[in-house]
């Protein structure tokens, strides 16, 4: 997990077998509500796996791109845009950005 003041960048939020080698996600649920309650949104940034995002409060958005390659520009524009929005509404606000394996994307 890498972290700034407002920026948390992790691994995909996993159930299951996933969960031994990957954050599971009733964890990052409760460090998320713990530590940055009703501020916090998540961005699963990964094409190939979803998760019911009532975990979060139903703060996700989905940007799908690919593992292992270049994401479309106007998927980053979207992206950027809307971290960009969120940030501003409050500056409690918080972004937990994931792919799969936390570094790709």
């Amino acid at each position: 997990v890498f972290s700034t003041d407002r920026i948390i960048a992790m691994s995909f939020p996993s159930s299951g077998k996933q969960s031994f080698y990957r954050n599971p996600i009733k964890e990052v649920a409760r460090f998320l509500d713990t530590k940055h309650p009703g501020h916090y949104k998540v961005y699963n940034l990964c094409s190939e796996q979803g998760y019911d995002p009532k975990y979060f409060h139903y703060r996700v958005e989905r940007i799908f791109i690919d593992d292992h390659n270049v994401p479309a520009l106007q998927d980053m524009l979207k992206f950027t845009a809307s971290v960009r929005e969120w940030m501003s509404q409050d500056e409690k606000n918080v972004v937990a950005i994931h792919c799969k394996g936390g570094k790709g994307r």
